[in-house]
C-alpha cells in the first residue's frame, strides 16, 4: 500500500545518501519492498510532471544528466531539480564521482490516471491502455489472413526493447482478469473423460468373462483347487483356478486433450517468460515483471489439477470444449493471441517502451487511435487503409522480423469507407497524423492557410458522388480534428453569470496569471487554442476538439449549429465505456447535422466557394451605402438594372408615378427575369448620351400592367399589350454619389455589343451590372 510522505532520504551507498524534497504540488510515496518487487516497482515513487529538488550528502557527487535531471548551476553543490515530464515507470539515475557510479531508481506514477484511487490509476489503467493495445493488434492480426501464415519465432536475439515490447503484450494477455477468471472456471468445472481401469478382482465376483479372463482360468497364477463336486471339475476342464483375475471399472478422469493444451499453454508462457528473464538486463524493472510473471504462472501450474494431466502429443484447437466451453474458449483466444503477440513488432512502441521508461503520453495517443479506430470503423464500415498512397486491407505488414504493426507517432495512416445516412452516401475518412501543408498559394487544394499542421487525428467527410480532391476545390469537404492532450488534466469553462460578471480588475488579474502561466509552460488553455488555431488555419475545418483523460466534457459551438465548434472530449481509461458512448452521440450529431442541406454551414461553405472560385478578386474603393432596408450592402451582390430613357415627358412621368415600365412578351429590348434581375436594387437611366439618373427600386419585383392602366396613369403613348412595372423612389442620386457612369466600358454592354448587329437598337435593351462593375465605370 502506498503511504505519501513529506521527503525521503534515501540510501545510496554506506558514504552517500540523496534528501528528496516535493515542489509545489508534488508529493513523494513509499511502497514496501514486498509489494515493489510484486508489481516491479521502485520502493521510492514520485508523480509524473512534477517538479522535485535533490541534495546529495557529499557535494562531490553529482547525479548524471539526463532529461529528468536538471542539475544546479554550481557543479559542486550536489543540488538540482528532477523533472519526470511524462514519462512513467521505472526512473534510473546514476550518481557520479569520476569513475565511480551509484546507480539507483525512482518511480514515476501516472497520476493524471488516478480516478482518486492511485493504485488503480497507475498499474490498472496505464495496464488497460496496453491491454487495449494487445487486443486491438492481435484482433487485427487474427483478421490477415496473408501475414498469420507466415512463420515467425521468437527471437531472443534481438534489441531488449523490442523483446519488452512481446512481453508487454504477452504480459496484458497473462495478467487480465479475463484470463485468471477463465482458470477458475476450469479448475471448478473441467473437461473430464471417462476410462477404463484395470484392478485385480476376487474370481468369485465377475460377472462377465472376457476372452482374456478365459485365458486368464487357463494360465493365471496363485491358483486354487476346485472341489470335486464343481462343475468344470466334473466335466474335467479344470482341476484348479487363479483366485484373482483382472476386472475393469470406468473412472472420471482429466488427463483430457483439452486439460494437456491448457498445460501445455501455461507452460509455454512460462517457457516465455524465463527466456525474457535471461534477455533482460539484472534487477531491470524489466526483469522484475517478467519474474513476477513467472511466479504467476507457476503458481497456477503448481495447482492440483495439473497433476494427473500428461504432455500433450497433438493440439486439437478444433476441439468444441475449446471454442464453446466457458473458461476453454477464453484459454484458447489467449493461446491465439499469445502466438500472434510474440510474432509482432511496433516500430511506434519504441516511442513508449525504452529503457525502464515509459511514454504515457504517447501511449495514450496510440491508445486513442485503437478507441477512435474501433468507434469509427463500428460505425461505417471502414473498406481500406491507405498509407502512403498504397492499399491495405488491414493495419499489419509483413517485414522479415516478424508483423510490424504500421501505426507510428508522425507518420500518416488512414482508413476510408462510404456510408449511407438516409438520403445521402458520404465518404467518411479517418486519418492519424494527416499533414495538412502551409502553402497560402495551394488554394482551392486541401491544407493550411498558414504554416503546415498536423493534427493526431481528423475525421474528413464528403459526398460519395466526388473524389475527394474536388470535394476540397469545390468546398464541399468537411475536416474534424481530435488531438491527444494526456497532460491537461480538466478544462474550467466560465459559464454561470457570476463567472461572466467579472470587474475590470477580476479580468486584469486573470489575464495576468494566465500569462506568467504560459511563460512557466504549464499553461493549459493554450492547448485549447490550438484547436483555434487548426479551425482558422486548416481549410474546411468544421471543428477542433482535445481528447483528454479528464472527467468532463466542454463544447462551444460557432452559432446554433453542432459545427463549427471546439472543445473538449474526457476519455479516460477509467470509464472509457462512458466517454466513448459521449463522443459516439456527438459523431452521430454530425453525420445528422451534415444531412441538412439547407444548414448555415452549407449555406457558408457554398458561399465561400462562389466567393474564392475566381482568383481576380472585385476591387471597389468608392463610398458607397453601407446599409440598404437595414440590410448590409455586399457590393458584388447588389445589382443596378441598366434602363432607357426617351424623352423629358418619360422622366417627369418616372418621378410623378414612382414607376418604370419595361418591354416584355418577345418585343426588342423586353427585360429577361433573371435571378440577378429580379434581386435589383437600384436603376440606373440612361438619358441624352448619359447615364447618370439612378433610382432605388423598392418593389420586391416587377408586376405585369396592361396598356390602358398606363393610358389612365398619363403614361406617354404606349404601344405594346402588356409591360412590365417596377417601383422606385424620386431620382436620387446622392446616395452613390453624382457621377456619370460610362456603361459602355461594362463588360454586359460588351456582351450585347457582340449580339446586336444595329448599335441604335442597344440603348433599348436593358441588362443588369453589380454594384462593383458599376461603380469602376464611373
Amino acid at each position: 500500500m502506498r503511504k505519501e510522505i513529506e521527503n525521503k532520504e534515501i540510501v545510496l551507498s554506506s558514504k552517500l545518501t540523496l534528501l528528496l524534497y516535493p515542489i509545489g504540488k508534488a508529493k513523494i510515496y513509499e511502497i514496501d519492498k514486498v509489494e515493489a518487487d510484486e508489481f516491479g516497482e521502485a520502493i521510492i515513487q514520485i508523480s509524473e510532471s512534477k517538479r522535485y529538488e535533490y541534495t546529495l550528502s557529499n557535494p562531490e557527487y553529482r547525479l548524471e544528466e539526463s532529461l529528468a535531471i536538471i542539475p544546479s548551476n554550481n557543479t559542486k553543490s550536489g543540488q538540482g531539480n528532477i523533472v519526470p515530464g511524462n514519462y512513467v515507470g521505472t526512473l534510473s539515475l546514476v550518481a557520479l564521482k569520476g569513475e565511480e557510479k551509484i546507480p539507483f531508481e525512482l518511480e514515476v506514477l501516472a497520476t493524471k490516471l488516478d480516478n482518486n484511487d492511485l493504485e488503480e490509476g497507475y498499474r490498472d489503467n496505464y495496464r488497460s491502455m496496453v491491454e487495449c493495445i494487445t487486443d486491438k493488434c492481435t484482433e487485427l492480426l487474427m483478421q490477415a489472413n496473408s501475414p498469420v501464415n507466415q512463420k515467425f519465432e521468437p527471437n531472443f536475439n534481438q534489441a531488449s526493447k523490442t523483446i519488452y515490447q512481446r512481453f508487454s503484450f504477452v504480459k496484458s494477455i497473462i495478467n487480465s482478469q479475463e484470463f485468471e477468471e477463465s482458470l477458475l472456471k476450469i479448475f471448478t468445472s473441467p473437461k473430464t473423460a471417462w476410462e477404463n481401469k484395470e484392478e485385480l478382482s476376487d474370481i468369485r465376483s465377475i460377472k462377465k468373462f472376457t476372452n482374456k479372463n478365459v485365458k486368464e482360468l487357463l494360465k493365471g497364477t496363485n491358483r486354487m483347487p476346485l472341489p470335486n463336486s464343481h462343475s468344470l471339475y466334473r466335466e474335467g476342464r479344470f482341476e484348479s483356478i487363479p483366485t484373482k483375475i483382472s476386472s475393469y471399472k470406468q473412472e472420471e478422469t482429466l488427463d483430457t486433450p483439452e486439460n494437456r493444451f491448457i498445460k501445455h499453454a501455461l507452460t509455454t508462457y512460462l517457457w516465455f517468460c524465463e527466456k525474457c528473464i535471461d534477455v533482460f538486463n539484472i534487477d531491470s524493472k524489466d526483469q522484475k515483471e517478467a519474474k513476477n510473471l513467472r511466479n504467476k504462472l507457476e503458481s497456477y501450474l503448481n495447482h492440483s489439477f495439473f497433476k494427473t494431466i500428461s504432455r500433450p502429443t497433438t493440439l486439437k484447437l478444433n476441439s468444441p470444449t475449446l471454442q464453446r466451453k466457458s473458461g476453454y474458449r477464453e484459454l484458447l483466444k489467449s493461446w491465439l493471441m499469445y502466438n500472434l503477440a510474440t510474432k509482432l513488432i511496433w516500430k511506434g512502441g519504441e516511442d513508449v517502451y525504452e529503457a525502464g521508461k515509459r511514454d504515457i503520453a504517447t501511449l495514450y495517443e496510440y491508445w486513442l487511435f485503437f478507441i477512435l479506430y474501433d468507434l469509427f470503423n463500428k460505425k461505417f464500415k471502414f473498406e481500406k487503409l491507405e498509407q502512403d498512397n498504397k492499399p491495405y486491407s488491414n493495419l499489419i505488414e509483413t517485414t522479415k522480423d516478424g508483423l510490424n504493426l504500421i501505426i507510428k507517432s508522425g507518420q500518416h495512416t488512414a482508413l476510408s469507407g462510404v456510408v449511407m445516412v438516409r438520403n445521402r452516401a458520404l465518404n467518411i475518412k479517418f486519418s492519424f497524423n494527416r499533414t495538412f501543408s502551409g502553402n497560402k498559394d495551394s488554394y482551392p487544394k486541401q491544407g493550411s492557410w498558414t504554416t503546415a499542421m498536423r493534427p493526431d487525428y481528423t475525421l474528413t467527410i464528403w459526398p460519395a458522388e466526388q473524389k475527394e480532391m474536388e470535394a476540397e476545390k469545390e468546398e464541399n469537404i468537411l475536416h474534424i480534428h481530435f488531438d491527444a492532450k494526456y497532460k491537461v488534466a480538466n478544462f474550467k469553462v466560465k459559464t454561470s453569470k457570476k463567472d461572466l460578471e467579472l470587474t475590470e480588475q477580476e479580468i486584469k488579474k486573470d489575464l495576468n496569471k494566465t500569462k506568467e502561466q504560459e511563460r512557466a509552460g504549464v499553461y493549459k488553455n493554450a492547448d485549447l487554442l490550438k484547436m483555434h488555431a487548426y479551425k482558422d488555419a486548416i481549410r474546411r475545418t468544421g471543428g477542433a476538439y482535445i481528447l483528454y483523460p479528464g472527467e468532463k466534457e466542454s463544447r462551444f459551438k460557432g452559432y446554433h449549429e453542432i459545427i463549427p465548434g471546439l472543445g473538449a472530449f474526457s476519455l479516460n481509461p477509467a470509464h472509457v465505456t462512458k466517454d466513448v458512448a459521449a463522443l459516439s452521440s456527438f459523431i452521430d450529431d454530425v453525420i445528422d447535422h451534415l444531412i441538412n442541406r439547407a444548414s448555415q454551414r452549407e449555406n457558408i461553405a457554398q458561399k465561400t466557394y462562389e466567393v474564392h472560385k475566381s482568383d481576380a478578386p472585385s476591387i471597389l474603393k468608392e463610398p458607397i451605402p453601407e446599409y440598404i432596408n437595414d440590410k448590409k450592402l455586399v457590393p458584388d451582390e447588389t445589382y443596378v438594372l441598366v434602363g432607357y430613357c426617351k424623352s423629358n415627358n418619360h422622366l417627369d412621368w418616372y418621378n410623378k408615378n414612382g414607376l418604370y415600365n419595361f418591354r416584355m412578351n418577345d418585343s426588342k429590348g423586353s427585360l429577361i427575369l433573371d435571378e440577378k434581375t429580379v434581386k435589383a436594387k437600384y436603376l440606373l437611366l440612361r438619358y441624352k448620351g448619359k447615364a447618370d439618373k439612378v433610382f432605388k427600386i423598392k418593389s420586391k419585383g416587377p408586376r405585369v400592367y396592361s396598356k390602358e392602366k398606363l393610358m389612365e396613369l398619363d403614361y406617354p403613348k404606349p404601344r405594346e399589350k402588356e409591360y412590365l412595372i417596377i417601383e422606385i423612389e424620386k431620382e436620387n442620386t446622392l446616395e452613390l454619389g453624382e457621377f456619370n457612369w460610362g456603361v459602355k466600358d461594362l463588360k454586359a454592354y460588351k456582351e450585347l455589343e457582340k449580339t446586336e448587329k444595329n448599335t441604335r437598337n442597344l440603348a433599348g435593351i436593358p441588362f443588369t451590372v453589380s454594384l462593383t462593375a458599376l461603380m469602376n465605370v464611373k
